[in-house]
């Protein structure tokens, strides 16, 4: 039997009743953008997490891009990120017409490291953006006051991190404004491309909102030059059916990760994550560390396991990126990049699955 690295074909079965009948009556209704079910979901959505105001977008990109352009930040002016992640939050810095800076990670969560952010600030830096990466709440207390300190603004980019807690608050409500991706493959996945932004501030709402609208609020009154940037209704009606399910989901991810981990620890040459103190991970992702990636990639392949990485290259090793003058030969991010793999963690593993997949690693040597 293979074992996959994800499994949305069972997660369609186990939910088929109720997200077919929600696609069917939106169709039914002819109500493809925008309607009830978009704000119902936008409601419990912002319920869910605890946030006062939800944007639905077309994608996660989006919502980085809107969250920047409402901020208001000055053209040129410099964005801290971590070098670790996706290029969506870097790549939407650079086409709002702000300066990427990358920030090294912590080599136990992989999240950017709080402590060298304070090298990288100077006259020019506006923003921090803070990934949740893997599902790993980011040192909030440490960025918070940063923040403050040198009057930053602070964007939480949540794309992996639905469920995610930091000291019992939900990732996405410390920040100026925050985004989550709703990408097939998330914890909280759509059949297609979907996202939200969400924020405390009413500004900061009225302003994303038109700005995802065309720069209007009603039909014709555009008072602005905005972008086309929605959540479709279709996607709204499947979210807001497997949000119902989303905690149960999460709690089952960490039964998992706890069950590798009680199982990982016989092999000296394989680096566990370290959870920090105090925080909820979400594990949309489990990642560990390996010196010889590829005698452990066979090994899964004679063994019919799926696997991921994430992310074969640090950003600043990007192509995007080579015209960058910044010095990161000493960041841990470029020194981990060719060990990291993602293995199974999805809430449809059996214990057999893990167990297998744990006497794979366990027998991994250099």
């Amino acid at each position: 039997m293979r074992i996959k690295f994800l499994d949305l074909k069972s997660q369609y079965l186990k939910y088929k009743k109720e997200i077919d009948s929600a696609i069917f009556s939106t169709i039914n209704k002819s109500i493809f953008i925008g309607g009830e079910v978009k704000t119902i979901f936008e409601k419990k959505f912002s319920k869910y997490i605890n946030s006062k105001y939800c944007i639905g977008v077309a994608n996660g990109t989006d919502a980085i891009e809107i969250s920047l352009e409402c901020l208001n930040l000055p053209k040129n002016s410099e964005v801290i990120v971590p070098s670790n992640s996706f290029i969506s939050t870097s790549e939407a810095v650079t086409r709002s017409g702000l300066k990427v800076v990358f920030c090294d990670i912590s080599p136990d969560n992989y999240t950017i490291d709080t402590k060298k952010i304070l090298k990288l600030i100077n006259k020019r830096t506006s923003a921090i953006i803070a990934v949740h990466l893997y599902g790993h709440p980011c040192n909030m207390d440490n960025l918070l006051k940063i923040k403050k300190k040198y009057n930053l603004k602070l964007i939480e980019d949540c794309a992996q991190a639905h469920g995610a807690f930091y000291k019992k608050k939900h990732v996405g409500t410390f920040g100026d404004i925050s985004t989550f991706s709703f990408y097939p493959g998330k914890n909280l996945g759509a059949y297609g491309d979907a996202g939200v932004i969400v924020t405390n501030n009413k500004k900061l709402y009225l302003k994303s909102k038109m700005l995802a609208n065309h720069g209007r609020i009603n039909k014709f009154d555009n008072k602005f030059e905005g972008r086309n940037s929605r959540l479709d209704t279709i996607q709204a009606s499947i979210l807001l059916i497997k949000l119902k399910y989303l905690e149960d989901l999460v709690k089952k991810r960490n039964l998992n990760a706890n069950i590798y981990k009680r199982n990982l620890n016989k092999n000296k040459l394989i680096t566990l994550p370290i959870n920090s103190s105090n925080i909820r991970h979400a594990y949309h992702l489990f990642v560990i560390r390996v010196n010889n990636r590829k005698k452990l990639i066979t090994e899964f392949e004679k063994n019919n396991i799926e696997y991921g990485i994430h992310y074969p290259k640090a950003l600043f090793k990007l192509s995007a990126y080579k015209h960058i003058k910044q010095n990161t030969k000493n960041f841990i991010a470029g020194k981990i990049d060719d060990k990291i793999i993602s293995i199974p963690i999805h809430e449809f593993l059996k214990k057999e699955h893990i167990i297998k997949v744990c006497t794979i690693i366990n027998s991994y040597n250099n």
